[in-house]
This record gives structure tokens, C-alpha cells and sequence, in this order.
């Protein structure tokens, strides 16, 4: 199948300044992204900035670059903007992959684009994994998803959710052995027409409160299909502690 891969990338952190340039393994953490997005298959991967200094080090690594506002709230609005200067189809598939998943494996970006593709009702396809610690649960940095039976998504939420009621009122530091916990990957596959749309919704009351875009989808009355994943993804980068264990991993898949 045919989908594009777009890295939104911005310099300015307010935890770790200069993140996506920050060297990993001998490289900065951006090319690392990138070359994940390159060994998924997809068609076409572009990194998506307003940052001089990010556009001038993806050339370096012979990075196609699409230059945006500085005014994003979020990385769907630089998407948006990037897939309209780069003139895609409506109906083509893209991947939102942060500048900051350094550890993302290929073929998870890839089944991303091909849960879209194989759900034509659906507008948005991302992945989750289980939750099998109580810690992990009720972690508010930890965004949880319940999902229904035909796996697309009912809530997100910062919350333990679901919430079992009897097992959690006897003992919250465990998990119940059945409690279908799952933890949301922040990896999204968009249709291009869908994608162009949500952008122009306004923030909604759900999305205000949990600090979870994606519910603004749910909130309009959109599918989001959520896909267990096909691989165990590698942990995210935010901030300096995080750095130290992406540059320890990388080097130990070495």
C-alpha cells in the first residue's frame, strides 16, 4: 500500500531545548526519527519545521524538508500545512510521526497507515498497547484508551481507565487479571480531506480538560480505529533522563 510520512519538528522545548538536534548515537535524534519513517516503506517522508537550524541539519542527512508557520499550536496544525504545500490528495494516507520517537518501529508506522486503509469508515487509525502494571495505570503522563467491539475508540483519557470498581476498591496496586487495560501510542494515520478538516474544528471541552487532541475527533462525531500493536515501541524523548536511555538503547541495538 501507498502512504507518506510526515515528522513535525519544532526546536523550541520548554524541557529540553533544541530536542529533535540533541545527539543519539552519533547522530541528532531527528535523523533517527527519520530513518525510522524511511524503513517503514513509506512513499515519500518529510520533515515539517519552522527552524532554520532543524531544516539545514535534515539536509545534511538528504532529508526532504517542508517549510511552516511558526503560529502551531500542535503537530496535526504543521501536518496540515505541510500536506497542503506538498498538494496530496484527499484521499492519501499520512502518518504523524513525532520528531521525538526515536525508538518507533518501522513496522508500527507502517500498520498505522494500513488500519486506515483496511477501515474506510473510519478517519483516523492509531495503536495502543497493554497496560500490565498499576503503576503504568495511574500514571497521568500515561494516556488510556477503551475501545468497542469493532476496535475503535470510545474515550481517552489521563484516568485509570476503565475503572474496575470492585477490584480497585479493594486494592489499587494491582491490576485485576481481566481489566483490558491499554495504553494509547501517539502515532496517528490520517486521510488527507479528513485531516484538512479537523484542523479547522475548534479546540473542544473534552480536549480542554484531558489536554488529549485527539478527543476533539470523538467529540465531532468521528471513528478513531486503535489497533494493538505489532510491536513493542521504544520509549519517547522529553527529557534529559529520556535522552540518556534513547542513546543507551540505540547504542545497545548496535
Amino acid at each position: 500500500m501507498r502512504f507518506k510520512v510526515i515528522i513535525p519538528a519544532r526546536y523550541a522545548s520548554t524541557r529540553l531545548p533544541g530536542k529533535p538536534l540533541r545527539e543519539l548515537a552519533g547522530k541528532p535524534m531527528l535523523q533517527h526519527v527519520f530513518e525510522r519513517a524511511r524503513a517503514s516503506g513509506a512513499e515519500q517522508v518529510i520533515i515539517a519545521t519552522d527552524d532554520e537550524r532543524i531544516r539545514r541539519a535534515a539536509h545534511a542527512f538528504s532529508a526532504e524538508v517542508c517549510m511552516t508557520s511558526d503560529a502551531h499550536a500542535s503537530g496535526a496544525d504543521r501536518l496540515a500545512e505541510a500536506a497542503g504545500q506538498l498538494g496530496l490528495a484527499d484521499d492519501e494516507i499520512v502518518v504523524n510521526l513525532q520528531g521525538d520517537e526515536p525508538l518507533m518501529p518501522p513496522a508500527l508506522i507502517r500498520q498505522a497507515a494500513e488500519a486506515l486503509a483496511a477501515c474506510p469508515g473510519v478517519s483516523v487509525a492509531t495503536v495502543c498497547t497493554p497496560i500490565n502494571s498499576a503503576e503504568e495505570l495511574f500514571d497521568a503522563h500515561v494516556t488510556k484508551v477503551v475501545v468497542d467491539s469493532q476496535g475503535n475508540a470510545l474515550y481517552f483519557s489521563r484516568a485509570p481507565i476503565p475503572w474496575q470498581r470492585a477490584a480497585f476498591s479493594r486494592d489499587k496496586r494491582e491490576l485485576p487479571p481481566d481489566g483490558g487495560h491499554y495504553r494509547h501510542i501517539g502515532l496517528y494515520a490520517y486521510r488527507v480531506g479528513f485531516l484538512q478538516q479537523f484542523v479547522t474544528w475548534p479546540v473542544c471541552a473534552l480536549e480542554q480538560a484531558e489536554s488529549l487532541e485527539q478527543l476533539r475527533v470523538l467529540w465531532n462525531g468521528h471513528k478513531i480505529h486503535v489497533a494493538p500493536a505489532c510491536a513493542t515501541p521504544g520509549p519517547g524523548v522529553d527529557t534529559e533522563q529520556d535522552l540518556t536511555r534513547a542513546h543507551e538503547l540505540l547504542l545497545a541495538a548496535h
